[in-house]
C-alpha cells in the first residue's frame, strides 16, 4: 500500500499511475484515483491488471466509449458494469456487451444482473436469450423465455447459474424451484437423475424429502452448493451411510470417492469419518487441508470429528507424542493430538516460536483455548504487539479483560485484530484503545473498521476522520448506523470527491454508499445525471430527504429501475412519499401507483425533521378534509 501511495504521488494522472503500478499491486489503488475524467485509459494496460468490481466501476464507462470490439475486454474490466452506462448505449451495442459477458464468463452481482435484464429485454425479448449470461436468465421468468425455447431449455440454463446470487428464502428462488419442478412434471418426492442434470443448482434447494428419496441420484448436484439447511444436511449424511449410493459404504471409499464428494465432506460426521479406511483419509486429508477452500471453522469441526470422543487426562507428554520441528510444520498436527495431550507436551517457547504457523491450523475450541493459555502463561500482564499480530484464531478467545492489557499503536495492529471480526462490544474497545493513544484513523485503520464497524465509532472519532483520508480508504457504507452517524460522514465524504463532482459516473460509484445521509437538494441534483439508482440505495436514503423530492426527482434518480418503486409502495419511506404526493403526479411515473392526493384538494408542501408515519396519516386526513371544512364556512357566512 505504502508504495502504491508513492507511485500514486509521482504518478500524476490515473493513465500513469495504471501503467507504473506492479499488477501484482493494483489491487491497492484507491477507486477514487482511478477516475480519469477527461483522459482517455489504456485498455491494454487495464486488461492486463485484476480490479476488484469496485475499482473497475469507475472506469467502466470510460472503456466502453472508448472500446468498440466488447470481446477485446477482459472479465476482471466487465465486472465493473455499472447501470448508468446502460443509458448511453444503443440496444444492439447493449446487447453485443452483454454477449461479451457470457463469453468470458464474467460474474456480476445482483443488482447488475437486474440492470443486465431489464436493458437487455427493454423493447423485445432476443431470440437468442442462449448467448446472454446464464445468470442473466435469474431475472427473468419462463414466460420471457417462451419464445426462444422450451421451458426445460429455460430451467437447464437456469441450473448452470449462481442461484446463491438470490437469497434463499426470497419468493423469487422458491418460485424458480417450483416453476421448474412443474415444468419437468416430477412425480412426487423422487428426482431421476436425467431430471437433476436438468435442475443442476436447483438441487440445492430440495427438502430432504427429495434427498431421502432420490437416493444417490442428487449427489453431484448436491456436491455444488454452497450451504444447506440443517435437516438437509442430516438428509445427506443418512443417504452417504447407506451405503446404497453408486459410492457404495463408507468403509469401500477411495481416495477417487473423497475426491468425487468433496464438496460435501464438511458434512461428514464422526460416523462417517471412523468408517472411511484411514490409509486412505489420512493422505487425502492432508491434501484437501492444504488447497481446501473451506473455512478455518469448518476443517476445525472436521477435526473435532476426527480425535476421538473421550480423553484421558495426560499429566506428563505420552511417549511418542514430543512436538518436535517436524510435528509442528505438519498440517495434520490437531488431528494428532487430543486438548489434554496438547496441554501436555506443547512447551510455551515452540508455540511462540511457531505462533504465526500454529495460529492457521484447524484446531479446535478446545485445542485453541489450551494455546490461548500457555500464551497467558507466558505474558501475564498482556501480550506484547508482535505477538498480536500472529495470533490468528487463538484471537476469538481473546476477552475484554486481555484487550485492556494491551497497547495498541500501530494501523496495521489495528487492522489485523479487527480482520478476525471480533463481537461488536470488543471491536469498540479495540478501536478505542488505538485512538485513545492519539494514533491517526488514517487510511489502513479506516479501511480497517470498514463497513462492518464504523457504527462503532464514537462523536470524537468521527471528527478525527480527514476527508483526504475518506477518499483513499475503502468505501464505508454508514446505511445501518444511527442518522447521526451518517449525517456527520456525508459531508465529509461529498468533500472528498468534491473534485470528481462533475465526473459522472465516477462521482456516484464514489459517494453512493454515502448516500443515506445526503440532503434533498443533493439528491435532487444527482436525479439529472442519469445514475439508476438501485432500490436497495434508494430505500436506504434520509427519509425527510426522500420526502421532499417531486416524482420527476424520484423518476431522475431511479432511472431503469423505476419498476422496482412499485414494489416498495407498502413499505416506508415510500408509501409515506406516495401520501404526499399529487395523484396526477404519480400517474406520470406510469408504474400504476395510487394513493396520492386527488386534483382540487389542496397540498401543503410538507417541512418535517423526522416525521412519524402517525403524523403522516392525520396531516393528509386533514388535508382531505380540508374542503368540505371550507364550504360549511362559507355556507354558514352566506346564510346569515
Amino acid at each position: 500500500m505504502a508504495l502504491v501511495e508513492k507511485i500514486a504521488s509521482a504518478a500524476g494522472s490515473p493513465v500513469n499511475l495504471v501503467k507504473y503500478v506492479p499488477d501484482s499491486l493494483a489491487s491497492y489503488i484507491p477507486k477514487s484515483l482511478l477516475a480519469f475524467g477527461n483522459e482517455t485509459p489504456s485498455v491494454q494496460e487495464l486488461n492486463q491488471k485484476l480490479w476488484s468490481r469496485e475499482q473497475a466501476a469507475m472506469f467502466f464507462n470510460d472503456v466502453i466509449k472508448t472500446e468498440s470490439d466488447f470481446s477485446r475486454l477482459s472479465p476482471s474490466v466487465l465486472q465493473g458494469f455499472i447501470c448508468a452506462a446502460a443509458n448511453e448505449m444503443e440496444t444492439e451495442r447493449f446487447q453485443q456487451l452483454a454477449k461479451a459477458m457470457k463469453q468470458k464468463n464474467v460474474k456480476l452481482g445482483e443488482d447488475q444482473l437486474s440492470c443486465l435484464a431489464k436493458r437487455v429485454t427493454l423493447n423485445s425479448i432476443p431470440k437468442d436469450l442462449d448467448n446472454y449470461p446464464k445468470d442473466m436468465l435469474l431475472f427473468l421468468s419462463p414466460s420471457d423465455y417462451a419464445g426462444t425455447g422450451s421451458c426445460q431449455q429455460y430451467f437447464s440454463n437456469v441450473g448452470e447459474a449462481n442461484i446463491d446470487l438470490l437469497q434463499r428464502d426470497s419468493p423469487q428462488r422458491k418460485q424458480l424451484l417450483a416453476e421448474a419442478l412443474a415444468c419437468l412434471k416430477i412425480p412426487g418426492t423422487t428426482v431421476s437423475e436425467e431430471n437433476a442434470e436438468i435442475l443442476g443448482h436447483l438441487v440445492c434447494d430440495l427438502s430432504e424429502e427429495y434427498i431421502r428419496s432420490s437416493s444417490g441420484s442428487l449427489l453431484p448436484q448436491l456436491n455444488e452448493c454452497e450451504s444447506f439447511m440443517p435437516s438437509q444436511e442430516e438428509a445427506i449424511r443418512n443417504v452417504l451411510s447407506s451405503g446404497s449410493t453408486q459410492f457404495g459404504p463408507p468403509s469401500k471409499w477411495s481416495a477417487s470417492t473423497l475426491n468425487e464428494l468433496s464438496g460435501l465432506f464438511r458434512l461428514f460426521d464422526r460416523n462417517i469419518l471412523q468408517k472411511i479406511p484411514q490409509n486412505v483419509l489420512t493422505p487425502w486429508l492432508k491434501s484437501f487441508m492444504h488447497d481446501s477452500p473451506l473455512p478455518r471453522e469448518q476443517l476445525a469441526s472436521i477435526v473435532k470429528n476426527l480425535l476421538p470422543s473421550r480423553w484421558k487426562r495426560a499429566a506428563e507428554c505420552p511417549e511418542g507424542k514430543m512436538i518436535t520441528e517436524e510435528v509442528v510444520k505438519d498440517e495434520l498436527m490437531p488431528i494428532y493430538y487430543t486438548p489434554e495431550e496438547l496441554q501436555a507436551c506443547l512447551q510455551g517457547v515452540t508455540l511462540v516460536d511457531h505462533l504465526d504457523l500454529m495460529a492457521q491450523y484447524p484446531f479446535t475450541d478446545q485445542q485453541l483455548a489450551v494455546l490461548k493459555k500457555k500464551l497467558d502463561e507466558l505474558y501475564p500482564n498482556g501480550y506484547p504487539e508482535k505477538i498480536i499480530l500472529n495470533l490468528g484464531a487463538i484471537s476469538s478467545f481473546v476477552t475484554t479483560d486481555d484487550i485492556k492489557k494491551w497497547n495498541i499503536t500501530s494501523a496495521h495492529t489495528l487492522a489485523f485484530l479487527l480482520s478476525n471480526e471480533p463481537h461488536d462490544e470488543q471491536a469498540a474497545l479495540i478501536i478505542t484503545k488505538y485512538t485513545d493513544l492519539g494514533n491517526p484513523l488514517n487510511v489502513t485503520a479506516l479501511s480497517a473498521i470498514g463497513t462492518r464497524y464504523i457504527c462503532l465509532l464514537k462523536e470524537p472519532q468521527l471528527k478525527m476522520i480527514e476527508p483526504s483520508n475518506l477518499k483513499m480508504a475503502k468505501s464505508l457504507d454508514p446505511s445501518a448506523c444511527p442518522q447521526s452517524t451518517k449525517d456527520f460522514l456525508y459531508p465529509k465524504a461529498k468533500q472528498a470527491f468534491s473534485d470528481q463532482r462533475n465526473q459522472f459516473p465516477a462521482y456516484y460509484n464514489l459517494i453512493k454508499s454515502y448516500l443515506t445521509g445526503a440532503p434533498g437538494e443533493d439528491l435532487r441534483a444527482l436525479s439529472k445525471d442519469n445514475v439508476n439508482m438501485d432500490i436497495g440505495t434508494f430505500m436506504s436514503l434520509k427519509k425527510d430527504s426522500l420526502l421532499n423530492l417531486t416524482a420527476d426527482d424520484i423518476k431522475g434518480l431511479l432511472g431503469l429501475n423505476l419498476e422496482e418503486l412499485k414494489k416498495q409502495q407498502y413499505n416506508s419511506p415510500v408509501k409515506d412519499w406516495i401520501r404526499l404526493q399529487r395523484q396526477s403526479e404519480l400517474d406520470k411515473l406510469g408504474i400504476g401507483l395510487t394513493g396520492g392526493i386527488p386534483d382540487g384538494y389542496i397540498s401543503i408542501p410538507p417541512k418535517f425533521e423526522e416525521p412519524t408515519s402517525a403524523f403522516l396519516r392525520t396531516s393528509v386526513s386533514m388535508f382531505h378534509l380540508l374542503p368540505a371544512l371550507l364550504l360549511s364556512v362559507l355556507l354558514t357566512s352566506f346564510l346569515s
